[in-house]
């Protein structure tokens, strides 16, 4: 008996996310069919994954960010900027094209809260001003009432404050965030758990009907995801190389990008890419750096999912956005990407950070957020595999547009 009680827990523990997800969602919908009454007795599961969500997101993004920055070493910049220059600009292209395909095709989410005290902001001037304010609140504030624009600026400062301080401080930081991840992943593997709760008590008191609105919403996701693979990036590797960018293109979404679908983590394809990178005959001082580097940095796919499941709760919250408002939503978008976590649905948890501009409270954003985790079977693996293969094929490009202009010289 208790072998098999321990072989259940391991297999809970260390089984495969995605798979236990899947069980989740189809148990979800399948109780909500059968009885309302135990569909909403359940929803408690889904109000106990939210709220831990919402306890760790405020602490992971302080950690993660200020750890990263004191770490970045003085030098290292030098040596590969224009790859640097790729990975901003694709994932600012990224963030942008997402806004641009959420207005065209415009998304709605089922929301279980009430929406009557939302005040949005009546133009860029407000949003501007809401930005400034939330920028200078008080660290311990911020971190109590989610007030996620004054964490990152926080973390940033602080961040920057202790790059000059003993290796043993930031050894100390590292730790921190790798203790703080860790509880992030401990809550993460609990959302099969909690997408049971969400999904029974959701269509048990919505219908149906919120099952198109998901694949409404996962339609645009890889829809984005796919244009900016197979249009936006393809369009900057030209802007360096002067060639056909496809060749390279294909090849780096077949030899990293369906690696990357399946781990479903930038890092652990990192080996992958590493190797490809090699068979390229690229060199080994620039992408050393580069491909662990546009692991953590390069976040085109992160930058879609917050735009677009952003815009899916401005939507559906009857908020009003102006062109340039949007804009500010592409560079917010980039910056969060930039900073997202390694873990399995790490892009998710930097959603409150782009609603607190549209003054949506932190209650809702983290429903917008278990929406992501619904969907996220799928969104993750996309979102990974445009991340990793667009971190070597930026660094291809770069190396073989120096190649070129030494070819050229000679």
């Amino acid at each position: 008996m208790k072998t098999t009680e321990s072989s259940l827990v391991r297999q809970f523990t260390h089984g495969s996310l995605v798979k236990q997800i899947l069980v989740g969602l189809v148990a979800g919908i399948v109780l909500a069919w059968i009885s309302q009454d135990y569909a909403n007795a359940v929803g408690i599961l889904g109000s106990l994954f939210v709220s831990a969500l919402k306890a760790v997101a405020p602490l992971l993004v302080l950690m993660l960010v200020m750890s990263s920055v004191a770490s970045h070493k003085q030098g290292q910049k030098t040596n590969i900027r224009p790859i640097l220059v790729l990975y901003l600009v694709g994932t600012f292209s990224a963030a942008l094209t997402a806004v641009v395909v959420s207005f065209l095709m415009p998304s709605s989410l089922a929301l279980v809260t009430g929406t009557d005290q939302i005040v949005p902001p009546s133009g860029i001037l407000e949003v501007l001003r809401g930005l400034l304010m939330s920028m200078v609140s008080n660290p311990i504030d911020a971190l109590m009432n989610a007030n996620y624009i004054g964490i990152l600026v926080w973390a940033v400062g602080l961040g920057f404050a202790l790059r000059h301080s003993s290796a043993s401080t930031k050894a100390l930081l590292n730790d921190a965030a790798d203790a703080v991840t860790f509880m992030v992943r401990v809550v993460i593997r609990f959302a099969p758990v909690g997408i049971f709760g969400l999904v029974a008590s959701t269509l048990a008191s919505t219908g149906f009907d919120t099952l198109w609105q998901y694949a409404h919403l996962l339609a645009v996701l890889i829809g984005c995801m796919l244009l900016v693979a197979l249009v936006i990036n393809p369009l900057l590797v030209f802007w360096k190389i002067r060639r056909n960018p496809y060749p390279l293109v294909f090849t780096c979404l077949r030899e990293s990008g369906v690696t990357a679908f399946f781990t479903r983590s930038s890092a652990a394809n990192i080996p992958v890419n590493m190797e490809l990178s090699q068979k390229l005959g690229l060199d080994e001082d620039t992408y050393s750096v580069s491909i662990p580097l546009g692991a953590t940095i390069n976040m085109a796919g992160a930058a879609i999912t917050v735009t677009v499941l952003t815009l899916a709760a401005v939507h559906t919250l009857n908020i009003s956005v102006d062109l340039p408002t949007a804009l500010l939503l592409s560079v917010v978008a980039a910056l969060c990407a930039c900073g997202a976590s390694g873990v399995a649905g790490g892009s998710l948890l930097l959603i409150p950070l782009a609603c607190n501009m549209f003054g949506i409270p932190n209650e809702i954003a983290m429903q917008v957020v278990a929406v992501g985790f619904i969907i996220g079977v799928l969104q993750d693996s996309a979102e990974t595999a445009l991340n990793s293969s667009t971190d070597v094929l930026f660094t291809a490009a770069a190396c073989q547009a120096a190649e070129q202009r030494v070819t050229s010289r000679v």
